[in-house]
């Protein structure tokens, strides 16, 4: 990565020394203002002939006598043109003479191509030529936007009203759409709009604005179309699926869902399948996110009026909203059916891929997650095949990004399965195609780049076409004098400036992404970490847990047994819930802690009393603790403290509020204390160490480190004598 970074740096400071060598030659070329006068073969002045060097921005106009001036060299070529149209072209030292009958042979061969011979059809009238113009735009709009635009400006110029100006700017907004430009292609629908009052460009102007999440704006435009009169259904059902869309995304659920309703009842009156599935998907988000499943699932399930058998397709998009919504609602069997459905659907018809809401679904992306579901049931068996078909079908039609997620979800997999070897290498795989996908993410944005510099500098000339006439009229004065060379230098030296900030940044931004990916990968390290030490603690929890069972059956107490194997399962339960977060809410983990106090001291009732107490002032939802992180402090001082004392002990849970931010949790007991209880182990006890407690200090040191010393632990002894123990346990918010 250093090397790399090194010939980066090599290559930008050579490219900036060839970019200021090269202006400093241009600045240093001898050059002065030459002046002539154009004339006819009359001999008389042509006045607004628009007068160019070749190959520089350095232009100027012809006065009323004819007569210009300009900053050239010897032999620089100079170009003569009115209209856009080339008159003449000829290189420094000659005479000028302008050719009136010849005219229209001097044009260039490009610009003959690029207007499709209109040597032959230069008589058309501006109408026609303005809807050929279009057409070709139209055409262009998915396979060359910058060609399109190229033809709306050419539209333009034969623009003859309002309604055509409309319709070039509309189909231009529309290519920026296609760009998903949506702040460029809402200002070109405002000045359709401004000529045309047409329902159909209003809402594109609605929808550009909630694309690019101007939502009040959109709203407003979307009430605007509505209040309209003579709008058809159609249009009606888009105006209020885009209103529910705008209160979706303003988190107004129950406005959302009332507009799309509307729009689902409209709707029945056209034949438009597609669109009632579509609606049903969003009423199903909308009740999902209040909280209402039950009817989410309804709407999500319902049947439409057509066989979906008929149409592989639609079953496809089906199946997949319907496993998605299972997958985030945790209803793994159910989700783990529609994968296979969806699956099967893709691999039975001849679809190589689907697009579902502007994402493409394919055979390797809908293996991944049908094998991601299997993980979820820890179905190794079925999940490992499937995310290993994904990878290398992922690998051959180059989808880098499936690629990574489903080596990614592998590793993780033979973790699981104690398959270290696989796990490693899947996990280098994942690192270098998280590498790769950088790559290739910075060439597409380098590209949209490029794309979006050279649109908008088409774009500055569709809209300043007047302005731009005034100021090429205006440029005669500004190459007479002695400071236009002045300002021309002055210019230069701000692009060689630019060019250097522009490098600078592209170093500090190629620096930033080695630095996150660095620390992704450290992250990545961490997680996995994290997960390995939090399975270890459920079978030590569980063996502890199942001695304690034992001790009642070897004591006959087949009622106490009974009952605490039930407390025993609740909590099991729990406990398994959360084994797979990072973190839980503190109530929740008061909760299991409350319920392990309960489930000891109805073994060693004899032995201790405790108190489990929580200051008023907490609010414990705002706090997250690592799961079963107090447990195996408490029965270090249960099995360890107080087992041991021979008058009955007391165990002490206690937390307390220091700031806003931070609380303190006191784990205490009055037991034998630690040096005492260190002596008591056998020598077999000496020589292994405490799971539970190494467990406990690895996990801290990982947390701390991926979210700067968010847990502090301190363990003291009670008294002078070295009995009793206390843990201070300092937990922070954020």
């Amino acid at each position: 990565m250093k090397r790399k970074l090194n010939i980066f740096i090599f290559f930008f400071f050579l490219f900036t020394l060839g970019v200021d060598a090269q202006i400093l030659n241009e600045v240093n070329t001898p050059s002065k203002l030459y002046s002539d006068r154009v004339t006819n073969q009359d001999g008389n002045p042509l006045s607004g002939i628009n007068i160019r060097v070749k190959g520089t921005n350095i232009s100027t106009t012809t006065n009323m006598d004819g007569e210009f001036t300009i900053n050239a060299k010897n032999g620089d070529v100079i170009v003569l043109s009115k209209n856009g149209k080339i008159i003449n072209t000829y290189r420094l030292n000659g005479s000028i003479y302008y050719e009136v009958e010849d005219q229209s042979n001097q044009i260039e061969e490009s610009k003959s191509k690029k207007l499709r011979s209109i040597s032959k059809k230069a008589r058309l009238n501006n109408s026609v030529q303005f809807q050929k113009e279009l057409d070709l735009a139209i055409l262009n709009i998915d396979k060359n936007p910058t060609k399109s635009v190229d033809f709306i400006g050419n539209a333009l110029k034969h623009a003859n009203n309002k309604t055509q100006i409309s319709q070039a700017y509309t189909v231009l907004g529309d290519v920026y759409m296609n760009l998903k430009q949506y702040d460029l292609a809402a200002s070109n629908y405002k000045v359709a709009v401004d000529n045309s009052k047409s329902t159909g460009i209003q809402l594109k102007l609605a929808k550009a604005f909630l694309l690019n999440k101007e939502y009040k704006n959109s709203e407003s435009q979307y009430h605007i179309s509505l209040k309209k009169t003579g709008i058809t259904t159609i249009q009606k059902v888009e105006i209020h699926e885009g209103l529910g869309d705008v209160y979706s995304n303003l988190n107004q659920h129950n406005k959302a869902l009332s507009h799309y309703k509307t729009a689902l009842n409209l709707n029945k009156r056209t034949s438009n399948i597609n669109k009632t599935s579509n609606l049903n998907a969003k009423i199903s988000s909308e009740f999902e996110a209040v909280g209402e499943t039950d009817k989410a699932e309804g709407y999500l399930l319902n049947p439409q009026s057509v066989d979906v058998k008929q149409s592989p397709q639609k079953s496809v998009i089906e199946s997949k909203r319907a496993a998605d919504f299972y997958s985030r609602n945790k209803v793994v069997d159910k989700e783990v059916q529609l994968r296979k459905e969806t699956l099967k659907n893709l691999e039975d018809s001849d679809l190589e891929n689907i697009v579902i809401e502007d994402v493409t679904l394919t055979k390797s992306k809908a293996k991944l997650d049908l094998g991601n579901a299997y993980l979820k049931q820890k179905n190794f068996k079925e999940a490992i095949p499937l995310l290993e078909e994904s990878a290398a079908e992922a690998e051959s039609t180059f989808d880098i990004e499936t690629q990574k997620n489903a080596v990614q979800k592998l590793s993780e997999a033979y973790v699981f399965v104690g398959n270290d070897d696989k796990a490693l290498s899947n996990y280098k795989k994942y690192v270098a195609l998280v590498d790769l996908l950088y790559k290739q993410k910075e060439n597409e944005i380098n590209e949209a780049i490029s794309l979006s510099k050279d649109l908008s500098e088409k774009q500055n000339r569709i809209t300043s076409l007047e302005k731009d006439r005034e100021l090429s009229e205006s440029k005669l004065q500004l190459y007479q004098t002695e400071k236009q060379l002045t300002v021309e230098n002055y210019r230069r030296q701000k692009i060689i400036i630019y060019f250097l900030i522009f490098g600078v940044l592209l170093l500090l931004l190629s620096l930033f992404w080695m630095f996150r990916s660095n620390k992704q990968r450290k992250l990545a390290n961490n997680l996995l970490a994290l997960k390995s030490l939090r399975t270890q603690m459920n079978p030590h929890f569980i063996f502890n847990a199942l001695n304690s069972v034992n001790s009642f059956i070897a004591q006959n107490d087949e009622r106490t047994a009974n009952r605490y194997l039930t407390d025993f399962s609740t909590l099991m339960r729990s406990v398994l819930e959360n084994s797979e977060e990072d973190f839980i809410s503190l109530e929740k983990e008061v909760t299991l802690l409350g319920l392990y106090l309960k489930l000891e001291h109805s073994r060693f009732k004899d032995k201790f009393d405790y108190e489990l107490l929580v200051d008023d002032a907490i609010e414990l939802n705002q706090f997250q603790i690592p799961p079963m992180l107090l447990q195996p402090y408490v029965e270090n001082s249960v099995w360890h403290g107080l087992r041991y004392k021979k008058e009955k002990g007391f165990l002490k849970v206690q937390l307390l509020k220091k700031d806003e931010e931070t609380l303190q949790i006191e784990i205490s007991d009055n037991g034998i204390g630690r040096k005492k209880s260190a002596a008591l182990k056998t020598d077999y006890q000496k020589k292994k160490k405490s799971k539970g407690m190494q467990n406990i200090k690895q996990r801290i040191t990982i947390l701390n480190e991926m979210y700067k010393d968010k847990v502090d632990v301190f363990i003291e002894d009670m008294y002078d004598d070295e009995t009793g123990t206390k843990v201070i346990l300092t937990l922070k918010k954020d």
